[in-house]
């Protein structure tokens, strides 16, 4: 959907694509969204725009300052910086994100950043298989120039120096530490580059990475398409659906080192798999329950949806790999939800054929449904997890439904204790906080791609609106007497950089030209389930998505 205001278009979702902006009515937009432009001597003098849709379809923020700077202008020609990402499909989402502002930071043209296709999911797909290339180089071309490939030199194929940068990097530390290689080397690759920078940055950055993730990666046309198709079908099915994203395949399980309740032969199994990484160390299965780091079961979440006021004829699409046990693990959620559908259930795998091969193309057209679910809910505190919470927050607060693992858990081991009334009530007492309402993690808490407070336009009248709507649209949704008042809960706002533990930084096989391996690391990959320390590079793929 296009929008013509002035000389500017805005495709929905409500992106901003064209320049000059002098002839602009200013006022009449003022008066029309009802927001105050902000024009301001703090602003960062590369946030050239910023738009969001928070609420409503034409609600936008837009940051203009005095001196529009293009990226030509402030490039500096002979420094060249290439990425190479890390991981499963949404970890590499956060590193291109995160590229784009490190080439800002250094004024470096960016080259196409490179995908994983050596870890744990051993997809071979590149940037161009994934997203449309050339709208991620035109749509960010006022910000940063981006080529497909390095240019030659002496007619030669140019390599680049490789480096490592260590996690939670801030900007002083990318003038220190790249910089000054940059201008030795001009051309420089930054490898395994997964959560390479802050969380917190400056509130420019923080838009520039608004604008990489919300609207400049945008999937290629054969995963829009197959991805538009599930959508469709899903939507004549029932009006509404709710996508759970399941994490519980069995190398994960062995590897998260929780007791899921299978005994003996659970214990067996996991523990054979857990055998194949001799890194691995072993967790005490109650302690990881205890701190909300293992992943509830398929029929946990089904009974936390049902508690929480979701009838047996809601409709369901479950994103998930393999599930451990099968079937059998599967039929308590079914038995709750019969309305069940995967990707595998509603496309033939004729229509599946381009992307089964592919663990990051199927990974996408989950995403997408997800993403256009009327609810999301997760079992999990992932990289898929935070990333479509953020993305549902910036694009009018889709409401994501997390399970409040800690204090759940002991009240699932008692559950036959206690009535159903009682079991039920007690569940939505302890989900209010993470029922995805809006203002429920403080803004600046938590990771920016989870909480992108700097980048959405917040309006007293429109956040009533989407407050009020989320409470009378059913959906086969809760009862209002179960979402009162949006409550600001203390376990998420506690959340800081350092409340997750550390992940080590697992290198490849061979080490960089730079010959460093970072020792101290403080940030991590963006999965709660990472008391687990290995030396093993696939774990830490493996778990992150």
């Amino acid at each position: 959907m296009t929008h013509w205001i002035g000389s500017i278009r805005f495709t929905y979702p409500l992106s901003v694509a064209l320049y000059p902006l002098e002839r602009f009515d200013w006022d009449g937009f003022d008066h029309m969204c009802n927001v105050r432009l902000a024009i301001g001597r703090n602003s960062s003098p590369f946030s050239i725009f910023y738009a969001s849709s928070y609420s409503c379809s034409l609600r936008l923020l837009i940051r203009l300052h005095q001196v529009l700077i293009v990226a030509e202008a402030i490039t500096h020609p002979t420094r060249y910086l290439a990425i190479a990402t890390s991981g499963g499909l949404n970890q590499q989402r956060t590193g291109i994100t995160d590229a784009v502002v490190a080439a800002r930071i250094l004024n470096a043209t960016l080259v196409v950043p490179k995908l994983d296709q050596k870890s744990f999911w051993k997809d071979a797909s590149d940037f161009t298989d994934i997203f449309d290339v050339d709208w991620f180089i035109s749509f960010l071309s006022k910000d940063v120039k981006i080529i497909k490939q390095l240019p030659k030199r002496g007619g030669r194929t140019w390599t680049p120096y490789t480096m490592r940068v260590p996690r939670k990097c801030s900007e002083r530390c990318y003038l220190n530490r790249v910089l000054p290689v940059l201008l030795k080397r001009h051309a420089v690759q930054l490898n395994k580059f997964d959560y390479r920078l802050a969380n917190r940055l400056d509130t420019g950055f923080q838009k520039l990475r608004c604008r990489v993730n919300y609207h400049a990666l945008q999937f290629a046309n054969p995963i829009l398409e197959m991805g538009k198709i599930l959508v469709q079908r899903l939507r004549m099915r029932s009006k509404h659906y709710i996508a759970l994203h399941l994490r519980f395949e069995p190398d994960m399980l062995a590897f998260s080192g929780c007791d899921y309740g299978g005994g003996e032969k659970e214990k067996n199994e996991l523990g054979a798999i857990q055998k194949r990484w001799k890194t691995l160390h072993k967790n005490n299965p109650d302690k990881e329950r205890r701190q909300g780091r293992c992943p509830l079961t398929p029929e946990e979440v089904g009974l936390m949806l049902k508690a929480l006021g979701y009838g047996s004829d809601v409709h369901i699409y479950v994103a998930s790999g393999e599930v451990y046990g099968g079937e059998e693990t599967l039929r308590p959620l079914k038995a709750l939800f019969p309305n069940f559908y995967s990707k595998d259930t509603i496309a033939t795998k004729e229509e599946l054929g381009p992307f089964l091969s592919f663990s990051s193309r199927r990974a996408a057209l989950d995403f997408i449904v997800c993403d256009e679910s009327d609810v999301f809910v997760t079992n999990n505190n992932g990289n898929m997890a935070r990333i479509l919470a953020g993305r549902r927050k910036y694009f009018g607060h889709k409401p994501t439904i997390r399970p409040n693992a800690k204090k759940l858990y002991r009240l699932f081991l008692s559950r036959n204790n206690m009535t159903w009334e009682e079991f039920s009530s007690r569940i939505r007492t302890l989900q209010k906080g993470f029922m995805g309402e809006p203002k429920e993690v403080r803004p600046g808490r938590g990771e920016f791609h989870e909480n992108p407070s700097t980048c959405i336009c917040e309006d007293s009248e429109a956040m009533g609106k989407v407050k009020a709507d989320s409470r009378h649209k059913k959906h086969g949704k809760l009862d209002d007497s179960s979402r009162k008042d949006v409550m600001v809960s203390d376990d998420q706002n506690d959340y800081d950089d350092n409340d997750v533990p550390e992940w080590p930084d697992l290198d490849e096989d061979e080490e960089d030209e730079s010959g460093s391996k970072e020792k101290h690391l403080s940030n991590v990959t963006g999965s709660d389930y990472g008391a687990v320390i290995s030396d093993e590079p696939e774990l830490e793929a493996m778990l992150s998505d």
